[in-house]
C-alpha cells in the first residue's frame, strides 16, 4: 500500500464522494456515491472503499500508473506492451558469417 492509498482511505473516512472523484472524477460513481452517502454514510463508505480496494488490485496487476478507469469499478491497461525489436543490422554480418573471402 503506497501514501496515496492510505490518504484516499483517510479521505474516504471523512468524505466518501471526495475520495471517489479522486479515484474516478466526475461520472456516474460520483453521482452513485453522492446518493449513497445521502442515504446512509455506511453505504457511502462501502462505495469509496471498493473502488479504492479495485484500484489498488490495478495497481498491482499494470503497476503504477499503467492503467486507467473505465468506468463501474473497472480498470483497463492504459497502453499496449510493444515488444522491442533488434536494431537493423544494415548490411552487417549475420552470427559472424561473411560471403566476403
Amino acid at each position: 500500500m503506497k501514501s496515496t492509498d492510505f490518504i484516499l482511505i483517510i479521505v474516504a473516512i471523512l468524505c466518501p464522494p471526495i475520495a471517489t472523484f479522486l479515484i474516478s472524477g466526475c461520472g456516474c460513481d460520483l453521482l452513485i456515491s453522492i446518493g449513497l452517502s445521502i442515504l446512509g454514510y455506511l453505504p457511502g463508505h462501502i462505495h469509496a472503499f471498493w473502488l479504492i480496494y479495485r484500484k489498488i488490485q490495478a495497481e498491482e496487476q499494470f503497476g503504477e500508473g499503467g492503467f486507467r478507469y473505465t468506468g463501474y469499478g473497472n480498470f483497463e491497461q492504459a497502453y499496449s506492451v510493444v515488444p522491442a525489436h533488434p536494431p537493423p543490422s544494415y548490411g552487417a554480418a549475420v552470427n559472424g558469417n561473411s560471403n566476403y573471402p
